[in-house]
């Protein structure tokens, strides 16, 4: 997925996808009037979408927007995307969305994994995964790039690699009003009873997987 899915998909998975907008406009140093003329649309457009007055834009005139604001930037140098994707790739190995939802225990299958928590809730379909280092993000990510990992959809797997006892992320996933479909910890030392109480909460199945990052992301890549 390239930055301009990525955040297209921050904006169409926000509660309030007009002040969304609006703090991407402004991250890109744009004005309303700039981004207007470039898409050639009136101001009022932009500041209706941004203000809530206009119904939020469907998914293609989102894209048209976010590429606008790449396309404006790259004129001046493209700082503010290099700025962006640095953090980004620093923390996160694989990110994709499926074509169509896998099921659950397909999902597991495929990483070899061992189910902790609420088996019950294999029953889902999973319909995307993002691989991440789980200290980076952790440290690393506001909320707003935490809400950047699930991409198109929440139904997806969060793959944590570098996890010593999993207790971190858990209380991360907690904490953050998006839930993902699956939790997953590569190859921890052990499985803390906190995360495992947390994912039970939650209804988010935990698994652990012992492949190493790059063969779970090959076996993924395959479904």
């Amino acid at each position: 997925m390239d930055i301009a899915e990525k955040i297209a998909g921050e904006i169409t998975l926000s509660e309030t996808p007009g002040k969304t907008i609006r703090k991407w406009r402004e991250t890109f140093h744009l004005s309303q009037g700039m981004l207007a003329d470039f898409l050639k649309i009136s101001p009022s457009v932009i500041s209706d979408y941004e203000s809530g007055r206009r119904a939020s834009p469907n998914i293609s005139s989102v894209r048209r927007i976010v590429k606008a604001m790449i396309k404006l930037d790259e004129t001046r140098g493209g700082l503010t995307i290099k700025q962006y994707s640095t953090k980004l790739s620093d923390a996160i190995f694989d990110i994709r969305e499926f074509t169509s939802g896998i099921p659950a225990k397909d999902f597991v299958k495929s990483i070899k994994g061992k189910v902790m928590a609420s088996k019950e809730y294999l029953d889902r379909k999973i319909h995307g995964y993002t691989v991440m280092d789980s200290l980076k993000a952790i440290t690393s990510f506001s909320s707003f790039d935490y809400l950047k990992v699930y991409g198109w959809s929440a139904e997806r797997a969060l793959i944590f690699t570098g996890v010593k006892y999993g207790r971190s992320p858990m209380v991360a996933v907690r904490a953050h009003p998006l839930k993902p479909g699956m939790v997953v910890y590569q190859k921890p030392e052990k499985v803390d009873k906190l995360a495992v109480k947390l994912a039970e909460v939650e209804r988010i199945p935990l698994v652990v997987s012992n492949l190493s990052v790059n063969k779970i992301i090959e076996e993924l890549r395959k479904l």
